[in-house]
């Protein structure tokens, strides 16, 4: 991010949200960097008309829901005009059932942004300080603490983002207990109201329906799959790199990337793998160098495996950036009439989180199957077994033979994530909520299988180096492939070559950190002559 001549956030460099133009990149420069947000003044504009609808219906005589109205099975209660600031704190306290580990702070500031991008859509009834207040929170670094667990993903994530209000949410006059949760001010645990003062911010009372709209929407599920679509990216670009590394020192079978054979079957994410494969292994010696006919499928179709899940998350992009510009809370209006339905419901989420785990955790299995091959004597086309660097003490040494063992655990694990979570459900509310998603659960899930996901990714680099270097040992005058010499040289700058039986596991845990920024994207993308 670029800064001013005094190291602040320029005004430029400020998001401006409107309810219908977010993007997953801006959400992640906002949870990840810090960058700042506003609401567009068009925005405000429409906000403001649709609040003071929600007055004039919480006065009249007809039935709003949440509105003049209990909410679950009590919405056939009616609510006196007078009650509903009430109701809306209620609402907070009675919702604050979350348990375990809190949300990592990416997620929170995530889905602070696109709760106030949802509610900046026009149609929830809130007035737009609401939205100022989520986002002066995110600009002076007030970070709830949500426990993460408790939410089905319908009627939205209800029980978490009753956590985020508590914080921001001021109790009525007459209230002895003001509760307030826990935030984080900068990185300082307290109580939210003790934050809110440390930052200079004060508390609002939710005003009538504003209880029911901050909390109706699957929010804290979208911000976890917005910012795994953003990981996706980058953990498939280095499946790729990884591949291309086993490829060389497995002496692969170049003509299964030929674009002939890809463009006979031009999925887009296929195609698309299969040139980077190309451009990571040109002139490459190493490639063909066995005279085999073809490989192992975990060589062979590497792109007709990778490309579907690029497929995949593409779609997925689709939904989440739909959902981040969506009215998501019940009930919404237009005009000057409320319409009561479920666009809280977290099924595309669910749904959208559950495909990205299921694919993403092929990329696992893949992955492994190349480590296997290359540390199995039999599979590996004449390396060492195991990889040891002195063959005749093979048995003394056991070389990288345990690095595969982690891998297929982890696989293992990513696979058993991969169950879609969206089949269970489990009725709510006495019925009135038959049918819940299990969003929640399916998109943190899918963080878990891309975190091991990066884990099996630096065990394959790891293992890909230490078989190149054997390989280069027998074939010194072979040279690998452009992009695959600037892998290679990236993982030896950060994992030495293994003569001698040692830990892995630091090192493992290291090139995970690493690789996770993006930094060996970058080397690789400039050996190849990109920017």
């Amino acid at each position: 991010m670029e800064k001013n001549s005094k190291g602040t956030q320029s005004k430029t460099e400020i998001i401006s949200i409107d309810g219908h133009s977010l993007t997953l990149n801006q959400i992640e420069a906002v949870a990840r960097y810090n960058r700042n947000a506003e609401l567009a003044p068009e925005a405000r504009t429409l906000v403001q008309d649709s609040a003071r609808t929600v007055l004039k219906l919480a006065n009249s005589e007809q039935a709003i829901y949440g509105v003049n109205t209990g909410i679950g099975i009590f919405a056939s209660q009616r609510i006196a005009p007078e009650e509903t600031i009430r109701l809306s704190r209620n609402l907070i306290l009675s919702h604050l059932v979350g348990l375990g580990a809190p949300f990592a702070k990416d997620i929170v500031r995530a889905a602070m942004l696109i709760r106030a991008n949802n509610l900046a859509h026009g149609s929830s009834g809130v007035r737009p300080q609401l939205i100022d207040i989520l986002l002066d929170m995110l600009a002076k670094d007030v970070t709830p603490y949500i426990p993460s667990r408790g939410s089905l993903g319908a009627s939205g994530d209800l029980a978490p983002l009753a956590h985020l209000a508590s914080v921001f949410s001021a109790p009525l006059d007459d209230d002895p207990e003001d509760y307030s949760g826990q935030a984080w001010s900068r990185d300082q645990l307290m109580s939210g109201a003790e934050a809110m003062a440390a930052a200079g911010l004060t508390r609002i009372q939710l005003g009538a329906k504003e209880g029911l709209a901050i909390t109706n929407g699957a929010t804290f599920s979208t911000a976890l799959l917005a910012l795994a679509c953003i990981d996706a990216v980058h953990v498939l670009r280095c499946a790729e790199i990884a591949a291309a590394l086993s490829l060389e020192a497995l002496l692969g079978v170049s003509s299964a990337f030929d674009p002939r054979l890809h463009n006979a079957r031009p999925h887009p994410g296929q195609v698309e793998v299969a040139f980077r494969i190309r451009e990571l292994t040109k002139e490459s010696d190493l490639l063909d160098a066995d005279n085999r006919v073809q490989d192992a499928y975990s060589l062979r179709c590497i792109p007709q495996i990778l490309g579907p899940v690029w497929d995949t998350l593409s779609f997925v992009k689709m939904v989440v950036t739909t959902e981040i510009n969506s009215a998501t809370d019940n009930p919404l209006i237009f005009g000057e009439q409320a319409f009561s339905g479920g666009n809280f419901h977290g099924e595309p989420i669910g749904l959208a989180a559950d495909y990205l785990k299921l694919a993403l955790s092929k990329v696992g299995s893949l992955s492994e199957r190349r480590i296997f091959r290359l540390t199995a004597q039999h599979t590996s086309a004449g390396l060492p077994p195991m990889l040891v660097a002195q063959p005749e003490k093979a048995g003394i040494y056991t070389g990288l033979m345990m690095l595969q063992y982690t891998a297929a655990s982890l696989t293992l694990e990513n696979q058993a994530l991969a169950t879609p979570d969206t089949i269970h459900s489990i009725p709510t509310s006495a019925g009135q909520e038959d049918l819940n998603p299990n969003a929640t659960t399916a998109a943190r899930h899918l963080t878990e299988v891309i975190d091991n996901l990066w884990k099996i990714i630096a065990i394959e680099l790891i293992v890909a180096a230490q078989a190149l270097d054997l390989r280069l040992q027998s074939m010194p005058q072979a040279k690998p492939g452009v992009g695959t010499v600037a892998a290679h040289k990236y993982v030896r700058t950060h994992v030495p070559f293994r003569v001698k039986d040692s830990p892995f596991a630091e090192d493992i845990e290291a090139l995970t950190k690493i690789i996770s920024t993006g930094d060996l994207i970058k080397i690789v993308e400039q050996s190849l002559g990109g920017s």
